[in-house]
């Protein structure tokens, strides 16, 4: 009997990194997201499958990519937050909201090396809290889905819009 394939937290973070740079090979992909090549692959299998990304091409449908994000991962990724800790901001807490938000309560994604303090929230792949140093853009697009996995309406409807600026942005 055939298994049902499911889409994982990962293939959320290599469909952003795939609107980031469409023409992405598995070892960039892998190198950009801190994942190995065999999860990119694996990956990239399971949002074709999905439907997520344009057919015969390795790059996301801006739309159905967007509309998935905001409607679909919040159900499909529920967030796990935990206890006040040291860590990675994210969410509307993050970079990508500091000029539009002005927030007291932090959200984190906890990691030793963190230089905020906020509640805990899991991260949807456990390289995240490394990606402000090595791959801004996708930081951004990550904090972005977190705002919308855990925003209250105004916050979800702000993120939305930021989501479509940037990919946009990115020409996907």
């Amino acid at each position: 009997m055939a298994k049902q394939p499911t889409l994982r937290p990962n293939d959320l973070v290599i469909a952003c990194q795939l609107a980031i740079t469409p023409a992405a090979q598995f070892l960039q992909l892998a190198q950009s997201t801190g994942l190995s090549a065999g999860e990119c692959h694996n990956a990239v299998r399971r949002l074709r499958l999905a439907r997520l990304l344009l057919a015969d091409e390795r790059r996301p449908a801006n739309e159905i990519l967007h509309r998935f994000l905001v409607q679909g991962a919040p159900l499909a990724f529920p967030p796990v937050l935990g206890i006040a800790t040291i860590g990675v901001s994210t969410a509307h807490s993050s970079p990508a909201f500091r000029a539009i938000l002005e927030t007291t309560e932090g959200l984190v994604w906890p990691h030793v090396d963190g230089t905020a303090r906020g509640q805990s929230l899991v991260p949807l792949f456990p390289g995240a809290p490394a990606l402000p140093g090595r791959n801004q853009p996708l930081y951004d697009l990550l904090t972005i889905a977190d705002a919308l996995r855990v925003g209250t309406t105004r916050v979800r409807k702000i993120a939305a819009e930021l989501l479509a600026e940037r990919l946009s942005g990115f020409g996907v």
